[in-house]
């Protein structure tokens, strides 16, 4: 799976989105922003999992 990351800035603010995964956050810094998407991401994922094992469609 390829996953694209974009990053502006935005009245003073990094807005980072990950548009596959349906997630964007956003930090003062543009680390900051960066880690906050990679949170962002990560607990978009593991609802995903989550739905996806609930529901019995999980390929293990």
């Amino acid at each position: 799976m390829k996953l694209s990351i974009k990053i502006w800035k935005e009245e003073g603010w990094h807005i980072a989105t990950c548009p596959e995964l349906g997630v964007t956050s956003q930090g003062k810094t543009l680390s900051e922003a960066k880690k906050n998407l990679k949170e962002a991401a990560e607990l978009q994922m593991e609802c995903i999992l989550d739905d996806l094992i609930k529901h019995n469609k999980a390929i293990i």
